[in-house]
């Protein structure tokens, strides 16, 4: 049987460090008029409303306890265990594939910018190796906004799925930026991209917010898409850890077109939703890959990140 729509009465709340503007934009300009104030999204019937977010400190919500060793240990063994296997490179530099950059002379390239080099040994009669400007192609930076549903309760083998999404993520992403966003009802920004982090850390405060209810995807999205755009990478995605069971808020739909790349690691292991899943993936442009147990996860992301 369809549940009924959950109507949020009051605007959701973004948590995160510090204070700030609302960061959401209101989506009413994208719903049209009428009756296109209703809708449903995937299985579940939702009420669509027009909001922005309140910003609140993030200690308001996380429950004061101290870091669970089990999990931080749990996580570290799924590091080590599961990473994402990375795609071949040029074995003679971590110089990338991307497009051809002039930059000064690190003993890895031949190929001289002959006019930038005179251009900087005209002001440098004794010059040094590190003058030369030479032409690389420079591996292309790379950012990705993690999202993780919590809503019901961080235990158990949802708690390992998130470790070894969080481990796995983040091995691949070493030295490029990621983010981590939990939403429920309303949402969390536990991990900018400005602010370098580790897996375990990250890991403890997804499993220090309280047990919540509603599933708001939409508002997840639009949090996760506000982070995002903060980062001036070449390559910019998100990855939304989900069971879909969409049940409050706009229709994620509407969100998930904007995305650049939005990839959809589906929680198979109980209720979900997976024709919204599909939906999801395919209008931001990315792939969906069901995942029932945390063993599941990185051959799942390497299928997701190939390319």
């Amino acid at each position: 049987m369809r549940r009924k729509p959950k109507l949020l009465d009051a605007a959701p709340s973004v948590f995160q460090h510090g204070a700030g503007p609302p960061v959401v934009v209101d989506l009413g300009s994208q719903r049209g008029d009428g009756d296109t104030d209703r809708q449903e999204a995937g299985g579940q019937g939702v009420v669509l409303t027009s909001q922005t977010a309140r910003v609140r400190g993030l200690d308001e919500l996380l429950e004061d306890a101290p870091p669970d060793r089990e999990v931080a240990r749990m996580a570290q063994r799924i590091a080590r265990r599961l990473s994402l296997r990375r795609r071949p490179r040029d074995p003679r530099a971590e110089r990338g594939n991307g497009a051809l950059a002039s930059v000064p002379y690190r003993y890895r390239s031949d190929d001289i910018d002959l006019d930038r080099t005179i251009e900087v040994l005209t002001e440098r009669p004794v010059p040094e190796d590190t003058d030369i400007v030479v032409r690389e192609r420079m591996r292309p930076r790379k950012a990705a906004v993690l999202i993780v549903d919590v809503s019901g309760s961080m235990r158990g083998e949802k708690v390992r799925i998130a470790a070894a999404t969080v481990a796995a993520l983040s091995a691949d992403l070493s030295g490029d930026q990621i983010a981590l966003v939990a939403f429920w009802s309303d949402a969390a920004v536990l991990s900018p991209l400005v602010v370098p982090t580790t897996p375990a850390r990250m890991l403890d405060q997804l499993v220090r917010i309280p047990a919540r209810g509603l599933t708001n995807v939409g508002f997840g999205l639009s949090v996760a898409l506000t982070e995002l755009e903060r980062s001036s990478a070449r390559r910019r995605t998100a990855v939304l850890l989900t069971d879909a069971v969409h049940n409050a808020g706009p229709d994620p739909r509407l969100i998930a077109r904007r995305f650049p790349e939005l990839h959809v690691l589906l929680e198979t292991d109980g209720e979900h939703d997976a024709p919204l899943g599909r939906d999801l993936a395919r209008l931001g442009r990315g792939r969906m890959a069901p995942v029932a147990t945390h063993r599941d996860v990185a051959p799942a992301l390497n299928r997701l990140l190939a390319g």
